[in-house]
C-alpha cells in the first residue's frame, strides 16, 4: 500500500534560520500512498522518544503521514507533485496533491510536540504551504511572497513550530491558490490534546475528511482551474459515491466526525437516524453551554466542524450534503426540463438520425439510476451507486454511517447491508377501497336581490 522514496541531495531553502543545520542534513522518508481505500488508523512504532500518546483518527479514504523522531523533534516530509486520483472505480482525475494522493496525507501530533516538516516541490511551478489555523511565527505561515519566497520547483523547504493548541485544521497552498487548491492541493492536520480535556471527550471512532469540488469535462481527466460557481464533480476526499467508504462503528460507540471545507460554496451536512452536537471548529473546542442538537450543520468556505453523536441506532444511515445537486454526478447544464412533454412518436424519428438517442426527464430524472447509457470514456455518470434495493440514484457527495451491535471494537472494516428486523422496514400495503362520496350538494338559491352595492351608495331597482 505503501511505497518509499528518498529525496537525497535535494535541495533545501529554510523558512526561517531557527532550523538547526544538523536537523536538515538528512530529510525524513517521504512515504507516498497509491491506494484510494480508508487506511486503518496509523500507530506510532512503539520506541523510545516516540511522543505522547493520543488515539489517532481514520481518514476517509485517505491514510495519516508517519513521522520520524529527531532530538525531540517530529518530523515529516511532504511532497507537492502531480497526482493521479481515481474518484470512483474506473473515473480518474490527473490532479495536483502531496505525496502521490489528493487530499494529501492527514498530519496527526499532540498538544506541545514540536513539529518539523520538509516540503519539496516536485511541481511545474512554484508553490508554498500555510498551515491553515495554527498560531505559529509568522514567518511559517506559508504565504508566498509575504512571509516567505515561493519554493521554486526542484527545492526543498523546511517549517517549523510547536502545536500550540488541540482542534482540527489544514493545509494548503498560498501560491497561485486559484490553479493549485482547484488541483486538488490540501490536506488535514489534527492536533490531539496532550492529556484529557475538560472540552474534548473520549471517542470510540474518530474520522475525518475535506469536501473538495471539481469541474471535470464529460470525457476529460484534467479539471477546468478557471471555473468559479459551475462545478460538476463533488467530493468528499477526492472520492465520490460510490467511491465513498462507509463510517462502521459499534452500537453505543461516541463518534468524532472532522469535516473541512475547501470548496467555493457552502454544504449543509445532513446525517440520518441521530442527531450530533458541534464540538468544535477550527478556533477551538465549542464551550459546552452553546452546543445544542443538530441533524445538518453548515460548512462555510474555508471552514472546519467538529461533529459528535452516539450511535445508538443500529442500521445503514445516510449522512450526505443537502444541497441535492451536491449528491449527483457530472450534470449537463443545458438540458431543458421534459417532465410532462409527450414524446411519442418522437423518439423513433430522431433515431433514424441519431441511433442512440434518448429520451430524458419525461417523466423525472430517476429512470436515468438504473439506464445504462453510452457515456464518453472516463466520465462519471450523474445518478450512480446501487443498495440492497435497488439504485440509490446518488453520486457526489454521499455515504453512509454503518451502525452494528456485533461490530468490533477497532474493526473498521464494511459489515455490508444492514438486515431489517421484522416489521421495521416500509413495504407496500393494498391499495385502499374508493371511499363512498356524498351526493353533490345542490348549490344553494341565491337571494332575490343579488347586485352590488358600493358602500354610501343608493340602491336603484
Amino acid at each position: 500500500m505503501q511505497r518509499r522514496q528518498f529525496f537525497t541531495g535535494a535541495a533545501i531553502g529554510v523558512a526561517t534560520a531557527s532550523v538547526s543545520r544538523v536537523a536538515m542534513a538528512a530529510l525524513p522518508e517521504a512515504v507516498q500512498q497509491t491506494s484510494a481505500d480508508t487506511a486503518p488508523p496509523w500507530t506510532p512504532p512503539g520506541v523510545t522518544g516516540a511522543g505522547r500518546p493520543y488515539n489517532p483518527v481514520v481518514t476517509l479514504n485517505g491514510w495519516t503521514l508517519p513521522w520520524r523522531m529527531n532530538d525531540g523533534v517530529k518530523e515529516f516530509h511532504l511532497v507537492a507533485e502531480p497526482v493521479v486520483r481515481e474518484m470512483a472505480p474506473g473515473f480518474l482525475v490527473n490532479m495536483w496533491g502531496y505525496n502521490c494522493q489528493s487530499p494529501g496525507p492527514t498530519i496527526e501530533v499532540v498538544e506541545g510536540d514540536r513539529v518539523r516538516l520538509f516540503v519539496t516541490n516536485r511541481l511545474p511551478e512554484h508553490t508554498t504551504v500555510h498551515w491553515h489555523g495554527q498560531r505559529l511565527p509568522a514567518g511559517m505561515d506559508g504565504v508566498g511572497g509575504l512571509t516567505q519566497p515561493q519554493i521554486p520547483p526542484g527545492k526543498t523547504y523546511v517549517y517549523e513550530f510547536v502545536a500550540r493548541r488541540p482542534g482540527t485544521f489544514m493545509y494548503h497552498p498560498h501560491a497561485d491558490e486559484m490553479t493549485q487548491m482547484a488541483m486538488g492541493m490540501m490536506g488535514l492536520w489534527i492536533t490531539h490534546p496532550k492529556a484529557r480535556h475538560p472540552l474534548i471527550a473520549e471517542v470510540q471512532r474518530d474520522y475525518c475528511f475535506l469536501l473538495n469540488a471539481f469541474d471535470v469535462e464529460p470525457g476529460s481527466r484534467t479539471p477546468q482551474v478557471n471555473t468559479m460557481l459551475d462545478f460538476n464533480i463533488w467530493s468528499w476526499n477526492s472520492r465520490v459515491f460510490p467511491g465513498i467508504s462507509p463510517m462502521v462503528a459499534r452500537l453505543g460507540d461516541r463518534v468524532r466526525l472532522r469535516i473541512g471545507n475547501l470548496t467555493m460554496t457552502n454544504h449543509p451536512i445532513h446525517m440520518h437516524g441521530m442527531e450530533f452536537e458541534v464540538t468544535g471548529t477550527d478556533g477551538g473546542p465549542v464551550p459546552k453551554t452553546a452546543r445544542w442538537p443538530e441533524v445538518t450543520t453548515d460548512l462555510g468556505v474555508g471552514q472546519m466542524r467538529q461533529i459528535e453523536f452516539v450511535a445508538d441506532e443500529p442500521g445503514d444511515w445516510s449522512i450526505h450534503c443537502h444541497k441535492s445537486h451536491h449528491t449527483m454526478g457530472a450534470m449537463g447544464h443545458s438540458v431543458p426540463t421534459m417532465i410532462g412533454v409527450d414524446h411519442r412518436g418522437l423518439v423513433r424519428k430522431i433515431q433514424r438520425h441519431a441511433p442512440g438517442y434518448m429520451v430524458m426527464g419525461e417523466r423525472g430524472m430517476a429512470d436515468m439510476g438504473a439506464m445504462e447509457m453510452e457515456l464518453p470514456d472516463n466520465t462519471f455518470p450523474m445518478m450512480t451507486g446501487t443498495g440492497p434495493f435497488g439504485p440509490i440514484e446518488m453520486g457526489g457527495m454521499f455515504s453512509t454511517v454503518k451502525v452494528r451491535a456485533d461490530q468490533r471494537p477497532g474493526d473498521y472494516t464494511d459489515p455490508g447491508w444492514y438486515a431489517m428486523p421484522a416489521g421495521t422496514q416500509a413495504r407496500e400495503v393494498p391499495a385502499p377501497a374508493q371511499p363512498a362520496r356524498a351526493p353533490s350538494a345542490q348549490p344553494a338559491t341565491p337571494p332575490a336581490d343579488a347586485s352590488a352595492r358600493k358602500p354610501g351608495q343608493t340602491h336603484h331597482h
